[in-house]
């Protein structure tokens, strides 16, 4: 009813009127100071051009057409509240595009058409005008639809911004200003972006950045050159929440815990979980000394995580080679990985426990210039003290579950020191990043999984021969990722297919490889001969279960299977990633609880690209299924890469992401 009532003809016409009215009264009662004092020049010296604004300060943009004769179209959205808008804009001889992007929202807006609209403009020599971030925000942050844009036309993208020194902000995603009269009123143009012709991903997500650094200084000369406050600088936001008697409570426990370190690392080396000679690594002592120059810590839990930063760190390195790389892991399979595949120059040690102590010692040693960490590594002490040292946080491919994030908002006191710690959060999709900012990151971004962009897993181990003749001549499937309450359900799906298939092999590799013999135990006593890897065992062809209880060797064993069922899924843990065995060629299957991976789930789910079941009866259907129809599996196989293709993107995005935080790159001179 009030859409309907705010774009009925009597209320755009009078209330057009008005607006128009209030924005001619604002610039002729206010002081007008412009930045070049030639704004006009430089806004349409490259006409027909791309002129850029934030969403929330975008109320005089009808004062940007000079008084000279110049075409201008500005981009406007559908809605009903863009009708008023669309008449208001119309009063100052300015005509329309009607579409906008449609951010984090499902349904079309009109985008595509607007482009075109937009493209046709420019090549019939009219200046665009839009906003650069989409509603409904984050606010800005610049969409591709812009890069895009400037890419297709060959037209630069040049950032306006103007701002009173008078203003009501409202309370909405972009703090929308209401500029007043009688007042200062600043006009900055800023330095045109060119997009190339031929940018790709990586081309246009650094324009992207490039627009949107335009931006933000023009807007804050702007506000400086007006004498106010930016509404959505760091200057007006108010003072965050102090420290809570949790937080303080928390890290009081970490130090009143020290005497038991010793204790808990003894316990976790004799069951396999450190490495002896590197356990004062875990109190912050280095085993080396730290690179001269710029470094940047990255920080990834486990294998996972590991192998999802381990290209970012490689971009890096080739773009900034004068930038040295320290990479932090916790448990004895990420180090392993690190050792094999980190570039030479790159050091890697264990994180330090979150002792203040500890942190203290491992920061004063190394120094660090930029400090990464990747998905949900948010430890208490570990933030505060590198925050405390001015190191600028990013936290890359953040994830955070809804039952987490549930706790974290009940506890702003706990949360938001930490979350407001990171000057950046790069999170896999929308709805994390907003998230994120709900909990009191500064600036949230959803670009994407860096799971989809990361190589496989290497299925090059010692033993893969003697290991694949073994296996010549028998039906493989594989339970990969299994955690407890899965592996007798995998049993019973063994048992009811074994019925049909004889031969069968069932390979299990659970997500805790100490778990081996509990596991061989267990279905030993179910009546199955089982064989266990990490004892040295093969199977021979009386075997019924292979417990490949060993650590980095799960590519392996996505090459030899060409079914593979991911565990964590069918007990409600979240899941485990599905998307190194499509890569490696096993059609996946999955139980229902894939929570922690929803995106990839998501996806191929919807493309046919996996398959889920709900208990043993279901997993043994589908499995048979997929070994006994080869085109099937491999129609299969075909919509999950499919699928993959479409979620990539997300490394070029992060490493354009983190270039802001890096030194310039290196200028190459020539000899004279």
């Amino acid at each position: 009813m009030g859409k309907r009532l705010f774009s009925s003809p009597p209320v755009v016409a009078v209330g057009s009127a008005i607006a128009a009215a209030y924005i001619r009264l604002v610039y002729a009662t206010s002081k007008v100071l412009r930045d070049p004092p030639d704004t006009d020049a430089k806004l349409f010296a490259q006409h027909p051009q791309i002129i850029a604004m934030w969403h929330g300060q975008f109320l005089m943009l009808p004062k940007i057409k000079p008084d000279r004769p110049a075409d201008v179209a500005a981009m406007v959205a559908r809605h009903g509240d863009a009708e008023l808008i669309g008449a208001v804009l119309k009063r100052f001889h300015m005509r329309l595009i009607r579409g906008a992007g449609a951010g984090k929202r499902r349904r079309n807006r009109g985008g595509a058409t607007a482009l075109r609209e937009a493209l046709t403009a420019l090549h019939g020599g009219a200046t665009v005008a839009m906003t650069a971030d989409v509603p409904p925000g984050p606010a800005r942050r610049a969409g591709d639809g812009i890069a895009m844009l400037a890419r297709l036309s060959g037209r630069p993208v040049v950032p306006c911004a103007m701002a009173t020194r008078r203003f009501i902000a409202l309370k909405t995603w972009n703090a929308l200003t209401i500029n007043l009269p009688f007042s200062t009123l600043a006009i900055v143009a800023g330095d045109p972006v060119l997009v190339p012709a031929d940018a790709d991903a990586k081309g246009i997500e650094a324009a992207r950045l490039a627009i949107e650094r335009g931006l933000d200084q023009t807007t804050a000369r702007a506000y400086a050159l007006a004498g106010a406050i930016d509404p959505l600088s760091q200057a007006s936001h108010p003072a965050p929440p102090k420290t809570s008697l949790m937080l303080t409570a928390y890290r009081l426990f970490t130090r009143l815990a020290a005497p038991f370190a010793p204790l808990m690392l003894a316990w976790r080396t004799r069951r396999g979980k450190e490495e002896p000679d590197r356990r004062p690594e875990r109190y912050g002592w280095a085993s080396g000394p730290r690179p001269p120059g710029f470094l940047a810590w990255f920080h990834a839990a486990s294998v996972g995580e590991a192998n999802a930063v381990l290209p970012v760190i490689d971009a890096i390195a080739q773009a900034h080679p004068d930038v040295s790389v320290l990479l932090t892991t916790g448990t004895v399979t990420s180090a392993k990985l690190a050792r094999a595949r980190l570039p030479k120059s790159a050091v890697h040690q264990y994180v330090p426990l979150d002792h203040q102590a500890y942190v203290q010692r491992f920061l004063g040693h190394w120094r660090p210039d930029l400090a990464v960490l990747v998905e949900s590594e948010i430890w208490p002490n570990l933030v505060l003290e590198t925050k405390a040292r001015a190191i600028p946080l990013v936290l890359i491919n953040g994830r955070i579950s809804q039952s987490s994030f549930r706790k974290w908002r009940k506890r702003p006191g706990f949360s938001r020191p930490l979350f407001g710690a990171f000057s950046l959060v790069l999170a896999q999709n929308d709805g994390l990043a907003q998230r994120f900012c709900e909990l009191g990151a500064a600036e949230a971004q959803g670009i994407g999984n860096l799971k989809a962009d990361a190589p496989p897993p290497s299925a090059e181990v010692t033993g893969k021969k003697r290991l694949a003749a073994a296996l010549q001549g028998r039906t493989v499937w594989l339970a990969a990722s299994t955690h407890a309450g899965e592996d007798d359900m995998v049993a019973v799906a063994h048992l009811a297919m074994r019925r049909t298939r004889p031969d069968l092999l069932t390979i299990i590799v659970p997500r805790h490889p100490e778990r081996g013999p509990l596991i061989a135990r267990l279905l030993a006593g179910a009546g199955l001969k089982v064989a266990l890897r990490s004892e040295g065992q093969l199977p021979n062809a009386a075997t019924d279960i292979y417990v490949a209880d060993t650590i980095g060797e799960i590519g392996l064993f996505y090459t030899l299977a060409p079914v593979a069922f991911i565990g964590g899924s069918l007990v409600p843990h979240g899941g485990q990633n599905p998307v190194e065995a499509i890569k490696l060629g096993a059609a996946v299957l999955s139980g229902p609880h894939w929570r922690n991976f929803r995106d990839s789930y998501e996806e191929l789910l919807k493309a046919g690209g996996a398959r889920e079941v709900i208990d043993a009866d279901s997993l043994a259907e589908a499995a048979l299924f997929l070994l006994a129809n080869t085109q099937a599996r491999e129609a299969m196989m075909a919509n999950a890469e499919r699928a993959l293709a479409g979620m990539g993107g997300a490394l070029p995005k992060t490493v354009a992401a983190l270039e802001r935080f890096l030194p310039p790159k290196p200028s190459l001179k020539h000899a004279s």
